[in-house]
C-alpha cells in the first residue's frame, strides 16, 4: 500500500541537492502507507491508477484562517486553476477558471459536485458565491478534475472542469468530538490614493480658483475664489471599519450500536465586511449516516445538509464610489440651518441653489455631487435571507449472486428559498427629487417616501443517477483490473419568483404596488444523459480508460441538436511496475499518462436566458403599450439552430515519487480545441428577431503546461519542513469567428467611466476579451500628453486605425506553501500570484484629470487622485475624449505575489481534560507584492474600479478534539 500527499510544485530555487541528501540520510520510521483514493465522478480509484488529469486537495492542505467560503480552502493550491474574487465582502462572487477556460459568451465556470449531486449554475437570489453555502469546516477534500479523460463521464458540463467536493464521514470506533472556533478582526491596509482636505483645497485654488467658493460649507458665488468652512472628512474611513467575525462547528463522530457510520454537526459564522452595515450570518446543520445491511452487500449513504444565509447587503458601487469621488471639505453631518442640512434628518448632502438669474431669487435646491455615502448606509435597508437543504441518498447494492456486480441508484434534491428586500428612509438622500412642473422654495421638494423593492425566490433541483458497475481484480492474471460501469442520469433545475415593485401613482407623487409580466418569472431546464466507463488494467502496469456520454438538454430543440456524444480515452503506464525501473531503486512512483476526450459546454442561460432556441413570446412592458388596457404581445429572439459547443483534448503528464516518497510531483501538456463556439454575433437585420444573438461560431485553441512538486527536505524524529508549489502556463487564442474579425465580449468589456466606452473585444488570432486601445505617447519626462497617441500606421490621422489589440488576461500562475513542525509547534505559510497580464486602473480614468475636479453640470465638486504624489500627471487637463478613454496608459502590469496566509500553532496533548488542544494564529492576506500603484492588481474582471477592499485577517482559534 503507498501513501500520497496531495501533489503540488515547488519553485525552481529549491536546492535539489539538499532534498536528495535528506532522502539518503532519512533515519525516521517508514510510517505505514495508505493508498490515496480519489473521486472520479460516479466513482472512486486508487491514485495510482489514474489515467486523467485530476488534483486531489485534502484537509491537511487546505489554506488556513478565517475562511467564510470553501473556494478560499483550495486558492493557490492547484496547477491551472486560477481563483479570484471580486473584492472582499463576505458575499463575494469568486471567479474559476480551470486552464484558462475556453468559451465566449457561455460560462467559464467549472461545474461543482456536492457529495454527488451536481449543483445549478445559476445561484440563488442574492447569493453572489456558491461556496458560501457549505461549511468549509464539514469538507474532507476537493478533487479538480480538468482533462476530457476525467471530466468527460460529466459530458455536456465539463469543458470548463469540474470540482468534486466531499464532506466528513463518520467513524466506526469511538466517539470522537470535537469543536472549532475562532475570531478574527479584519483592517483595510490599503486606500485609494484620493486627496485629504487640505491637499483637494490646494488643488482647487491653483487649478480651478472660480470653484473654490464650492469647497467647505457656506461659499457664496458672489465671491468665487473664496472657500466657505473647510472640514476635513475621510470618506473612505467614514465607510469602511476594523471588522470582528468569528466561526464556531462543533461535531461528533461515532457508530450507532449496531455499527453504522454517523458524523452530525453544528456550525455558525458571523463574518463582518470592512463596509460598515455590511454583515453576513451563517447558520448550517449537516449529518451523513452510512449504514448496511443484508451482511454489508447494500451500503445506504444519507447526507443531509442545511444552511441558513441572512445578511444586510449594501450598494457596494454607489458607497464604495461615493466615498472615493465625494469632496473632502464636506461634512458627514448636518451642521446649519441651510437646507443641505435640515432635508436629510442628521446627515449633511450639498444642494445647489438654483436662482432667477435677475433677481437672485432661490426657485429651488437641487441634489449636486456625490451623494453621502454614510448617509446611503444607514439610510439604507437590504436585508437578504436564504435557506438551502441539500439532501441526497445513495444506495449500493452489492449483488448476492455476483459480488463483482454493483447496483447504485443516487437520488438528490437540492431545495433553496430566498427573500430580499430594500428600503429607506422616509428622508433618504438617494429618494429625494424636486416637482416637475417645478414648486418654488420652500416647498420644492418630496422624497419618495415608502419605496421598496424586492424579490422572492424558490430554487429547486432534483437528481437521479442509476447505474450498474462490474469489477472485477486479480492481481495475477493478465487483466489484472477490470470495470465496466453504464448509467442514466436525470436532473431538472426550477428557478421560480416573483419581484416586488414600486411606482408612481398617475397624477400623484405617491408610491403604489404593482405587478405586471416582469414581476413574475418561472424557468426551468433539464439534463437527461446515458453514460458508460470502462477500466482495463494489464498486468497492473498499462492502464486503459474508455468513456462515453450521450447528452439532452432542453434549452436546445430538435434530435441533432438536443442531443451531445462525449466519447474519451486515457491510457497510463506504470512504470515503477518494470522490474528494470524498480532496480534503479529511484523510484516508487513513476508513471506516464495519454489522454483524449470530447466535453460539450451548454450554459449559456446568463446571457440568452433558459429558452434560446424556442419562438415564444412575451408580454409587453407596461409602460410600453400600443394600445392602452390591453396586453400586447413581443416575439423573443431565438436561434433554433444551436447545439453544443464542444472542446477536443489531448493530454499527456507523468507522475513521481522518489523511493521514500520526499519528492514527489508531475508535470503535464494539454492541447484543446474548442468548435461550435457559443457566441454572440451580429446578425442581419430581421434574423432571429434581432441584430445580435448567440450562434455556434468559431474556434479556439487553448495549449498549457503544468507542473507540481511536493518536497520533505527534512524529516526528524522532532521535525519536519515540507515544501510544496504549483505553476501554469495557458495560452489561449480564437482560430476563427464564423467569418468575423471580432465580436463583442458580453462581461466587462466596457469602461467604467460611465461612458459606455467598448475597450474589450473578442478577436481573431488573440486571446479571448483583448483590449483595443491606442499607444499613449509620452513627454521627454515620461509623462503622458493628452490626446497624443502614436500614429502606428503612419497615415498623419489618428482613428480606429491606430490601434492595437492588448492581451490582457494572465498567462502564468502559480502557488507555493511551506509547512515547519518541530514537536507540538507549527508553521505553515501559502502563497499564489501572476506572471504578466494587465489591469485597467480606472480610476485614474475617472478621477485623473485635472477638469474633472467638478461635476460635469459644474454645480458641484469632486475628489481626484491624489497629482501631488504622481498618481496621474498635471497634463491631464480637459475630460478625456472618446480616443483618450481607450488609451493604454490606464492599464499596468497585473503581475504579483500575495502571501494568503501565515499560520502559527501549538498542540497541547493534556489541557482541561481534553486529550489534544490545538491553539492558533493566522494572518490572512499578509502582503502583496506588485508595482501595480491602484488598489489591488487581482481582479477577474482586469478592472480595478470601486473594488471592495481584501482586508488583512488576524485570527486566533482553537480546536478542541475529544
Amino acid at each position: 500500500m503507498r501513501n500520497y500527499n496531495v501533489l503540488k510544485i515547488a519553485p525552481a530555487f529549491l536546492l535539489l541537492g539538499t532534498m536528495l541528501h535528506a532522502q539518503q540520510s532519512d533515519s525516521v520510521k517508514k510510517e505505514t502507507e495508505i493508498e490515496q483514493v480519489v473521486l472520479i465522478g460516479y466513482g472512486k480509484q486508487k491514485k495510482t491508477d489514474l489515467t486523467g488529469s485530476i488534483t486531489s486537495v485534502s484537509e491537511k492542505d487546505f489554506n488556513k484562517g478565517a475562511m467564510v467560503s470553501a473556494d478560499q480552502l483550495i486558492m493557490g493550491k492547484a496547477a491551472g486553476v486560477r481563483i479570484t474574487n471580486t473584492g472582499g465582502s463576505p458575499n463575494a462572487s469568486p471567479n474559476i477558471v480551470i486552464r484558462g477556460g475556453g468559451s465566449l459568451s457561455a460560462s467559464n465556470q467549472p461545474l461543482i459536485v456536492i457529495d454527488g449531486v451536481p449543483i445549478a449554475i445559476d445561484n440563488p437570489a442574492g447569493i453572489n458565491n456558491p461556496f458560501l453555502l457549505v461549511n468549509p469546516n464539514d469538507i474532507e477534500s476537493f478533487s479538480i478534475l480538468k482533462d476530457a479523460s476525467a471530466t468527460a463521464i460529466y459530458g455536456s458540463r465539463a469543458s470548463a472542469g469540474v470540482i468534486i467536493i466531499t464532506t466528513k464521514k463518520g467513524t466506526t470506533g469511538k466517539p470522537k468530538f470535537s469543536y472549532n472556533a475562532n475570531i478574527s478582526l479584519g483592517q483595510v491596509y490599503k486606500y485609494m490614493n484620493v486627496m485629504n482636505s487640505d491637499e483637494f483645497v490646494r488643488f482647487v485654488t491653483e487649478n480651478r480658483p472660480n470653484d473654490a467658493w464650492k469647497l467647505g460649507v457656506g461659499g457664496s458665488s458672489d465671491n468665487p475664489t473664496t472657500p466657505g468652512k473647510i472640514y476635513a472628512t475621510d470618506w473612505q474611513k467614514e465607510v469602511l471599519r476594523n471588522s470582528i467575525s468569528t466561526d464556531h462547528t462543533f461535531s461528533a463522530s461515532a457508530a450507532l450500536p449496531d455499527g453504522t457510520p454517523i458524523r452530525a454537526s453544528l456550525g455558525y459564522n458571523r463574518t463582518e465586511g470592512v463596509v460598515k452595515m455590511n454583515n453576513l450570518d451563517r447558520y448550517t446543520a449537516s449529518i451523513k449516516i452510512t449504514p448496511t445491511f443484508f451482511d454489508k452487500h447494500l451500503k445506504i449513504d444519507i447526507n443531509s445538509k442545511s444552511i441558513w444565509v441572512t445578511q444586510n447587503a449594501i450598494d457596494e458601487g454607489s458607497v464604495l464610489g461615493a466615498a472615493i469621488a465625494m469632496d473632502p471639505t464636506k461634512p458627514v453631518y448636518a451642521v446649519d440651518n441651510s437646507p443641505s442640512s435640515t432635508r436629510f434628518g442628521e446627515y449633511y448632502q450639498y444642494l445647489s441653489p438654483e436662482k432667477v438669474q435677475a433677481t437672485g431669487e432661490i426657485l429651488r435646491y437641487i441634489k449636486a455631487g456625490s451623494s453621502n455615502p454614510v448617509a446611503d448606509l444607514y439610510q439604507r435597508h437590504k436585508p437578504q435571507s436564504t435557506s438551502r437543504y441539500l439532501n441526497n441518498i445513495e444506495f449500493d447494492y452489492k449483488t448476492h449472486f455476483l459480488p463483482e456486480l454493483r447496483a447504485v441508484v443516487n437520488l438528490g434534491y437540492d431545495y433553496s428559498v430566498t427573500k430580499l428586500r430594500e428600503s429607506f428612509d422616509n428622508n433618504s438622500i438617494s429618494q429625494y427629487n424636486t416637482y416637475s412642473p417645478l414648486v418654488k422654495y420652500p416647498n420644492d421638494y418630496f422624497f419618495y417616501n415608502g419605496f421598496e423593492t424586492g424579490e422572492d425566490q424558490t430554487m429547486k433541483n432534483k437528481l437521479m443517477d442509476a447505474y450498474l458497475v462490474y469489477n472485477k481484480a486479480n492481481k495475477d492474471s493478465f487483466i489484472s483490473n477490470f470495470l465496466i460501469q453504464g448509467g442514466y442520469s436525470y436532473q431538472d433545475f426550477v428557478n421560480d419568483g416573483s419581484k416586488i415593485r414600486t411606482r408612481l401613482k398617475a397624477g400623484t407623487q405617491e408610491l403604489e404596488y404593482f405587478t405586471d409580466s416582469e414581476s413574475l418569472y418561472y424557468n426551468r431546464y433539464n439534463l437527461q444523459s446515458f453514460f458508460g466507463r470502462s477500466n482495463i488494467d494489464i498486468l497492473d502496469k498499462y492502464l486503459f480508460t474508455l468513456t462515453f456520454r450521450a447528452d439532452a438538454s432542453s434549452l436546445f430543440q430538435g434530435l441533432d441538436k438536443t442531443w451531445g456524444y462525449f466519447p474519451a480515452v486515457g491510457f497510463a503506464w506504470k512504470a515503477t511496475s518494470e522490474e528494470w525501473i524498480k532496480n534503479l531503486n529511484i523510484f516508487s512512483e513513476l508513471k506516464l499518462r495519454a489522454g483524449w476526450g470530447l466535453t460539450g459546454q451548454q450554459n449559456i442561460q446568463g446571457v440568452v436566458g433558459y429558452y434560446p432556441s424556442r419562438p415564444l413570446f412575451i408580454v409587453g412592458s407596461s409602460v410600453g403599450q400600443y394600445l392602452g388596457g390591453l396586453n400586447t404581445y413581443t416575439a423573443a429572439p431565438f436561434n433554433n439552430e444551436l447545439t453544443w459547443e464542444k472542446a477536443e483534448t489531448y493530454n499527456i503528464g507523468i507522475d513521481f515519487s522518489s523511493k521514500n516518497r520526499r519528492i514527489s510531483g508531475s508535470v503535464e501538456y494539454y492541447n484543446r480545441r474548442m468548435t461550435d463556439l457559443l457566441s454572440r454575433v451580429n446578425y442581419p437585420a430581421g434574423q432571429f428577431l434581432t441584430n445580435t444573438f448567440v450562434k455556434n461560431a468559431g474556434e479556439m485553441l487553448s495549449k498549457g503546461v503544468e507542473a507540481s512538486l511536493t518536497v520533505t527536505p527534512v524529516k526528524t524524529m522532532d521535525f519536519t519542513w515540507d515544501v510544496n508549489a504549483n505553476i501554469a502556463y495557458n495560452d489561449n487564442k480564437i482560430e476563427s469567428l464564423d467569418g468575423q474579425t471580432f465580436v463583442a465580449a458580453l462581461t466587462d468589456a466596457n469602461l467604467p467611466s460611465g461612458t459606455g466606452a467598448v475597450v474589450r473585444q473578442h478577436f481573431v488570432g488573440y486571446q479571448p476579451a483583448a483590449a483595443f486601445v491606442f499607444q499613449q505617447v509620452y513627454d521627454q519626462n515620461g509623462n503622458p500628453l493628452q490626446n497624443v497617441f502614436v500614429d502606428r500606421n503612419g497615415d498623419g490621422i489618428i482613428n480606429d486605425s491606430d490601434k492595437y489589440i492588448l492581451e490582457i488576461v494572465p498567462k502564468t500562475t502559480f502557488g507555493f506553501g511551506t509547512n515547519f513542525n518541530y514537536k507540538n509547534w507549527d508553521l505553515s505559510a501559502s502563497f499564489h500570484g501572476q506572471i504578466g497580464g494587465m489591469v485597467h486602473n480606472s480610476r485614474k480614468l475617472s478621477q485623473g484629470f485635472v477638469e474633472q475636479a467638478a461635476t460635469s453640470d459644474g454645480l458641484a465638486l469632486n475628489n481626484v487622485v491624489n497629482f501631488y504624489d504622481g498618481i496621474s500627471s498635471f497634463n491631464f487637463t480637459n475630460r478625456p475624449n472618446d480616443q483618450m478613454q481607450l488609451s493604454d496608459y490606464f492599464y499596468e502590469d497585473a503581475s504579483f505575489l500575495r502571501c494568503d496566509n501565515i499560520t502559527l500553532g501549538y498542540r497541547f496533548t493534556k489541557l482541561l481534560g481534553f486529550n489534544n488542544v490545538r491553539l492558533y494564529g493566522t494572518v490572512n492576506n499578509a502582503f502583496i507584492i506588485t508595482k501595480y500603484t491602484g488598489q489591488d492588481p487581482e481582479s477577474p474582471s482586469t478592472f480595478d474600479n470601486n473594488i471592495y477592499p481584501r482586508p488583512r485577517i488576524y485570527t486566533f482559534g482553537l480546536n478542541l478534539n475529544f
